[in-house]
C-alpha cells in the first residue's frame, strides 16, 4: 500500500505516521503488522520503501529502507478543465484521469452546463478530492492530483495563459488531431511541459465559447471520427497526450 505524508514527518531513518485515518486504514483495514512493507510519498519529490517498526494507538513508526525520486510521475503536467457533468460522472472522470496521470482537475461551469450551483458545491469538491486520494493510492503515484475550485468559463480563459499548450477537443474539428499537434511541436523542439485540456459538458461548447478559446490560443483538435461523451472525452484526450509525450 502507499501512504502520503508531510515531509515534516520524515526523518533520516524513520517516518512517523500520526494521521488517525491513515493509522486506521493501515491497522484496522489492511491489518498490517510490524515487519510489513509500506510505500510512502512526501507528495513533493521523494518516495520511500519502508518497514513497520512499531505500532501504537497514536503512531505507526516506519523504518526507511530506501529513498528514490518519483518514478511514476509524468514529466508533463496536464490540467483537465472539465465542463461540469450531470449525476456521478465527475467521480468516474476523476478516478480514471488520476490513473492516467493528470496533474490537476478544474470543474468549469459553461453555457451548456446542466448542473446548477446551489451553494453546496464545496461538499462535492470535498468528495471529489477523496476520489482522487483513493485513486492515487491504488496506482502508486507520487502526488495526489488536486481537484481545484470550480470556475466560470470566462474565469477559466484568464487561467490559460500560464500553460505551454492548450488543447481544445472540438466536435466540429475533423482533420487536425492531438497526434498531429503534439508530434509537430516535438519535431520543432517545443515539447510542452504544461498542458491544459478543455472538455465541454454534455451539450458541448457554445459557438461563443469556441471563439474565446480560439482567441486564447487554444489548438482545435479532433479525438477521432466518433463524438465522445463528456465523461469519455477527457480520458481519451489525456491518454493520447500521455502516449505522445511520455511513452
Amino acid at each position: 500500500m502507499r501512504i502520503f505524508t508531510d515531509p515534516v514527518n520524515i526523518g533520516d531513518k524513520y517516518i512517523s505516521i500520526t494521521d488517525k485515518g491513515d493509522i486506521k486504514h493501515m491497522v484496522k483495514v489492511m491489518r498490517l503488522k510490524e515487519g510489513y512493507k509500506v510505500d510512502v510519498s512526501d507528495s513533493a519529490q521523494w518516495e520511500y520503501e519502508t518497514e513497520i517498526d512499531q505500532i501504537t494507538d497514536d503512531e505507526v513508526l516506519l523504518r526507511i529502507l530506501d529513498k528514490q525520486a518519483f518514478a511514476r510521475e509524468p514529466e508533463v503536467r496536464v490540467t483537465l478543465f472539465q465542463g461540469v457533468p450531470k449525476a456521478g460522472k465527475m467521480e468516474t472522470i476523476i478516478q480514471k484521469c488520476v490513473e492516467l496521470g493528470v496533474y490537476s482537475i478544474t470543474p468549469v461551469f459553461m453555457e451548456r452546463t446542466v448542473v446548477v450551483e446551489k451553494g453546496n458545491f464545496g461538499k462535492k469538491l470535498d468528495r471529489w478530492q477523496k476520489v482522487s486520494d483513493e485513486a492515487v493510492k491504488q496506482c502508486k503515484r507520487g502526488i495526489i492530483p488536486e481537484i481545484n475550485s470550480s470556475l466560470k468559463f470566462k474565469e477559466m480563459i484568464k487561467e490559460l495563459g500560464s500553460f505551454d499548450l492548450i488543447l481544445f477537443p472540438y466536435e466540429n474539428e475533423s482533420n487536425y488531431s492531438i497526434k498531429d499537434c503534439l508530434r509537430g511541436l516535438c519535431e520543432e523542439g517545443r515539447k510542452p511541459k504544461t498542458v491544459a485540456i478543455i472538455i465541454g459538458p454534455e451539450g458541448g461548447f457554445a459557438d461563443s465559447e469556441a471563439t474565446m478559446l480560439d482567441e486564447a490560443g487554444a489548438e482545435r483538435v479532433t479525438l477521432g471520427k466518433t463524438i465522445l461523451r463528456t465523461e469519455t472525452a477527457g480520458m481519451a484526450a489525456l491518454a493520447m497526450t500521455m502516449y505522445e509525450l511520455e511513452l
